[in-house]
C-alpha cells in the first residue's frame, strides 16, 4: 500500500490549529481556514508527484541545482496577487537583475531566503537547499486570506492570513527558515512524515527556523524568546509554538483555545496515523524534541548555531539516520556527535543529555 502522507505538503500551521479555525464561529474565520486546508490537498498531490518524479523529470522542473555551480543564491520571487495560479504569478524580484520593491511580502521573503541561504552556506558550506545552488522560487500573495506557508518540494508558498487570527506569513524569518528546511531535511534524511519520525522531520524545521531568526537578529540563547511565528499570530501574547516552554506559545486564545504541545515524552500524543490525526500527531509531539534542544541548546550557552546547531546539522545529514527514526535513535545520534566534536566528557555533551533527560526521552 503506498503511504502518500511519508512524502506530503509541508505546511506552518498544523492541522488542528486550522481545524479550530474550521469550526469557528465567525463565518470569515471558518470559511477561510476551509479554504486553506482545501488548498492544502492540492499542494500534497503535487508534493507527491514531485517526489516520485525522476531525476531526468526532476531537472527539467527545476527541483535539482546544476553541479558545480557558484555559491551565490539564486532567488525568484513572484505574486500570485491573491490568485491560485502559479503560471500567472508575476516575477517581482530575482537575484539577477536585483531590481527595487516595494511590496513588503516580497522584502520579507528576500530578507528570509537569504538569512536562511547565508546560515546555510556560511556555518556548514551548504549551498541552497539540495547542497548543489538550487534555485530558490517564493510565491507571495497566493489566495485570498490563505492561512498557511508551504513547502511542496518545488517553491515556497505563503498565504496573507485572514487578518484575525493570522497576518502575512512573510512576516517571520523563523517561518521562512522553517519551511525552507524542511527541504533540507527532504534532500538529506528525508525523514517519514508519521508518528516519532515525522515529529523530528517537523522539529528539525523549528530548530533551524528559530537559530536562523537568532543568528539574523544577533540573539544569544538567552536573548531569544524561543518562539515559532510570534509576528503571523494576531496579539502580543500568541505565537504558533513555542521551543523554550511547549504548551505555552498561546493560551485561552478566542479561537485557538490552549497549545496542545506537551515538552516531555510522558505527555507523548498516541494519535492516529491518518490526515486527520496529523500521521501520528507530527506538530504536536514535535515539542518534545525541540524542547531537547532548546534545553542542551541554552545550557551550551552563547550563540545556538553555534555548537548545538553543529551537532544537530551533523545528526541530520547523518546517512546513519534512517527514514523512520525513533527519537531515541536522534538521541543517541546527538551524543554521538557531540563527542566526537567536542570530546566524551565536554560540557556540551552533558548538555545533550540533560537535554534529552529533561525531555524524558
Amino acid at each position: 500500500m503506498c503511504k502518500n502522507h511519508l512524502n506530503p505538503i509541508h505546511c506552518i500551521v498544523p492541522p488542528y490549529m486550522l481545524t479550530k479555525l474550521m469550526e469557528s464561529g465567525n463565518k470569515k474565520i471558518a470559511d477561510l481556514a476551509i479554504n486553506s486546508n482545501f488548498r492544502s490537498f492540492r499542494f500534497r498531490s503535487d508534493r507527491i508527484f514531485f517526489q516520485q518524479s525522476s531525476i531526468r523529470e526532476k531537472t527539467i522542473l527545476g527541483l535539482i541545482g546544476k553541479p558545480g555551480g557558484k555559491e551565490t543564491m539564486a532567488m525568484e520571487v513572484y505574486d500570485c496577487k491573491q490568485k491560485t495560479d502559479f503560471m500567472s504569478a508575476n516575477l517581482l524580484w530575482d537575484t539577477r537583475t536585483n531590481q527595487k520593491l516595494t511590496s513588503v511580502a516580497g522584502k520579507n521573503v528576500i530578507k528570509g531566503g537569504k538569512a536562511a541561504f547565508d546560515f546555510y552556506w556560511q556555518l556548514f558550506g551548504r549551498n541552497s537547499i539540495d547542497n548543489k545552488g538550487l534555485l530558490i522560487k517564493q510565491y507571495v500573495h497566493f489566495d485570498k486570506g490563505m492561512d498557511n506557508a508551504y513547502w511542496d518540494g518545488r517553491r515556497m508558498v505563503y498565504g496573507d492570513g485572514d487578518g484575525s487570527v493570522f497576518t502575512s506569513f512573510t512576516s517571520d524569518i523563523d517561518v521562512i527558515g522553517h519551511e525552507l528546511t524542511h527541504g533540507v531535511t527532504e534532500n538529506e534524511a528525508n525523514l517519514d512524515y508519521e508518528n516519532q519520525s515525522g515529529a523530528m522531520n517537523e522539529s528539525f524545521s523549528d530548530i533551524f527556523g528559530i537559530m536562523i531568526k537568532q543568528r539574523y537578529n544577533n540573539q544569544d540563547v538567552k536573548k531569544s524568546n524561543w518562539l515559532i511565528g510570534e509576528k503571523v499570530m494576531i496579539g502580543p501574547k500568541y505565537a504558533l509554538r513555542s521551543m523554550k516552554a511547549p504548551g505555552t506559545a498561546y493560551i485561552n486564545h478566542p479561537e485557538l483555545g490552549d497549545d496542545p504541545q506537551p515538552a516531555t515524552m510522558d505527555k507523548y500524543q498516541k494519535l492516529p496515523d491518518t490526515s486527520s490525526g496529523d500521521w501520528g500527531g507530527v506538530h504536536i509531539n514535535s515539542g518534545i524534541t525541540n524542547f531537547a534542544f532548546y534545553v542542551a541548546a541554552f545550557n551550551m550557552g552563547g550563540y545556538a548555531w553555534e555548537k548545538a546547531g553543529r551537532i544537530w546539522y551533523a545528526v541530520l545529514t547523518d546517512k546513519d539516520l534512517a527514514q523512520n527514526a525513533k527519537f531515541a535513535d536522534v538521541k543517541d545520534l546527538t551524543i554521538i556527535h557531540a563527542e566526537k566534536l567536542y570530546g566524551i566528557d565536554s560540557s556540551e555533551v552533558k548538555a545533550v543529555k540533560q537535554g534529552w533527560a529533561e525531555a524524558k526521552v
